[in-house]
């Protein structure tokens, strides 16, 4: 038998739609995912062989082949278990799922709980702009999915609920949608706090006016790093634009959490000098953003600046002039959007 199962993939801090197709056929046991699977995803054949058996299916005996279309696009990450898991227990399992209409996203551990993954809100973004009217996603993801509008987000917890709640049983309850003002968000240093420094401090609100760089001088203990973290609140409130790009990028490289899913403030990174060049602008064998995207629509603080290596100093030429950096490598390139305020301090020359 033969089912296709929808999901969502992701090439940098974009997303695009991936079938999950599935057929299940009489032969010698075997079990192949096609469609240039990195690790993680060729490991989802163990994770979802023992989520079935867990579930109390028989895994399906035979040849069972899992292809990701658009097979030519690198997929990676364990986020295409679970529609690999609903494939194969509609093609191979004989259980009747409705799952046209829907996107399905999450890791699945052997026991069938859903664990979390990174990129939800673009994945979400995405689906709702295919015009998939659902989408499935791990309980822990759904402060962050919830902020989407057009489509109807649903948290899991287990494969069980969704496989009961899709066959008939108790349906999910829908994400509840927070205005995105309201989510919570961490403390921040506040430029209020700083008592004298009265030059450097209106040096400050000219630069945080006219988003200009800039670069302090001063001898150790002067203030440098205690005003330069304190930037970020005296600039203009992200707008939800801003707010759903900054928020992107974080999510991709899984630096937001359930109880702060959204940045509503402007992120401040502050890179030590040991850092690599690939550190600063990102890259890898899936390449992942750097701090220089990390800081975007916010501030890059350089402490120290003369400490950071040349090649690490040469990367910021390009992004600070085009407001992106490039990541190209032989599986592809990707482009992270790096508009950022540029803060550096060093002591004085001797």
């Amino acid at each position: 038998m033969f089912c296709s199962v929808q999901s969502m993939g992701l090439s940098g801090i974009e997303s695009y739609p991936v079938t999950v197709e599935v057929d299940c056929r009489r032969g010698l046991p075997r079990f192949d995912i096609v469609g240039l699977p990195d690790t993680a995803v060729k490991e989802s054949r163990e994770r979802v062989h023992s989520a079935i058996g867990n579930l109390g299916y028989t895994f399906p005996a035979g040849v069972l082949v899992v292809n990701l279309a658009p097979a030519d696009t690198k997929k990676s990450g364990p986020l295409y278990d679970l529609p690999i898991l609903l494939g194969i227990l509609a093609a191979g399992c004989g259980v009747d799922l409705p799952l046209a209409g829907s996107a399905f996203v999450g890791e699945i551990s052997l026991d069938g709980r859903l664990r979390p993954v990174n990129g939800v809100l673009s994945m979400v973004s995405e689906a709702a702009r295919q015009g998939y009217s659902r989408i499935y996603i791990p309980y822990d993801n759904a402060a962050e999915g919830s902020v989407v509008q057009g489509i109807e987000v649903y948290p899991v917890r287990t494969a069980r609920e969704l496989v009961e709640a899709l066959s008939g049983g108790n349906p999910l309850p829908t994400a509840r949608s927070v205005p995105y003002r309201e989510l919570p968000q961490p403390p921040m240093p506040d430029f209020s706090e700083v008592k004298g420094q009265e030059n450097v401090k209106r040096a400050l609100g000219i630069a945080a006016a006219g988003g200009h760089n800039l670069l302090m001088i001063g001898p150790p203990g002067s203030g440098k790093s205690m005003l330069a973290r304190r930037l970020p609140s005296i600039l203009p409130d992200m707008t939800r634009q801003e707010a759903m790009e900054s928020t992107e990028i974080h999510s991709v490289a899984g630096l937001t959490s359930k109880d702060a899913p959204m940045l509503l403030q402007r992120p401040f990174r502050a890179p030590h000098h040991t850092i690599s060049p690939m550190g600063m602008a990102g890259g890898g064998s899936n390449p992942r953003p750097g701090e220089i995207s990390l800081a975007h629509n916010g501030v890059l603080f350089l402490d120290e600046l003369p400490e950071f290596q040349k090649d690490v100093l040469e990367v910021l030429r390009q992004p600070l002039e085009d407001g992106v950096v490039q990541i190209s490598r032989a599986s592809g390139s990707v482009v992270y959007p790096s508009r950022f305020m540029l803060v550096a301090a060093m002591n004085p020359s001797k």
